[in-house]
C-alpha cells in the first residue's frame, strides 16, 4: 500500500471530498451488490447504539435513520453540502445535528457516547490512520464505544497505480475521473493495527468483502 507525500496527499483528498460531492444523490446507486451485507445491518442492531451518537462521514444519511432507532440524538459531519442535503430530506429529525466539516480539520465540541462511521475508514489514508484514530478518541464520553463497517472490495479497473497503492480511480457516469483513497483492510490486519495504538476493538469479516468492528479505548484483558 504506497504512500502518498504531503502535498501530493492534500491534493488526493482534495480530489476525494470533490468526488463525493460531485456524486451527490446519485451516491446511493454506488452500493455493491454483494454478500455480507446484511450482515452489517444486523451487527449494527445488535450493537444498540444509544445515547449520544456522532456519525463521522454520515454522506446521504444511508445509516443515520437506523442510528436513531437507539439513539437519543446524532450528530452527522460530512464534509459535502450535497450530501448533507441529501441526508437531511431522508431523515428529517430534529433529533440530528448536521455539520459541514472535513474530518482531517474538525474538531468535536462535546463528546459521544458511541463514534460510528459507515465506509468511511478505507477512505482515510494510512498516514492519517493515527491522526484519524486520536480524533475518535477524542470525541468520546468515558466508557464510550465505536462501530464502524466498510468493505475492502476494488474492481481491477480501478487499480491504475496497482493492487500495492491504496489510491483507485473511480469514474463518474460522464466519463470524468477521480482519484480517491480505497485501502483494503483484511480483518485480522486491521484488528491488530488498532490494537497497536490502544483500541480494544473486534474486526469482524462477512461472507462478502465487507466488514464491521466493535470494541472501545483501552485494552480490556485478554481475549478467548
Amino acid at each position: 500500500m504506497a504512500l502518498a507525500g504531503g502535498e501530493e496527499l492534500e491534493q488526493l483528498l482534495d480530489e476525494q471530498v470533490a468526488y463525493y460531492q460531485a456524486l451527490g444523490g446519485s451516491y446511493l446507486e454506488q452500493g455493491l451488490d454483494l454478500p455480507g451485507g446484511d450482515e452489517l445491518t444486523e451487527a449494527l442492531e445488535a450493537f444498540r447504539p444509544t445515547g449520544r451518537v456522532l456519525e463521522l462521514a454520515c454522506g446521504p444519511g444511508v445509516w443515520t435513520g437506523q442510528l436513531l432507532r437507539h439513539a437519543t440524538e446524532v450528530t452527522a459531519v460530512d464534509a459535502s453540502p450535497d450530501m448533507l442535503a441529501v441526508a437531511a430530506a431522508r431523515v428529517r429529525s430534529d433529533r440530528v445535528r448536521f455539520v459541514r466539516a472535513d474530518l482531517f480539520d474538525w474538531v468535536p465540541d462535546r463528546r459521544y457516547d458511541v463514534v460510528f462511521f459507515g465506509f468511511w475508514l478505507s477512505h482515510v489514508p494510512l498516514e492519517r490512520f493515527d491522526s484519524f484514530w486520536s480524533l475518535v478518541a477524542d470525541s468520546l464520553a468515558e466508557g464510550g464505544r465505536v462501530f464502524f463497517a466498510d468493505d475492502a472490495y476494488r474492481t481491477p479497473d480501478e487499480l491504475v497505480h496497482g493492487p500495492s497503492s491504496s489510491t483507485i480511480c473511480r469514474r463518474l457516469e460522464d466519463g470524468t475521473s477521480y482519484q480517491i483513497v480505497k485501502v483494503p483492510y483484511q480483518a485480522p490486519e486491521l484488528e491488530e493495527r488498532l490494537r497497536r495504538i490502544g483500541w480494544n476493538i473486534r474486526v469482524t469479516a462477512t461472507s462478502g468483502p465487507f466488514y464491521w468492528g466493535a470494541g472501545s479505548r483501552g485494552d480490556l484483558g485478554p481475549r478467548g
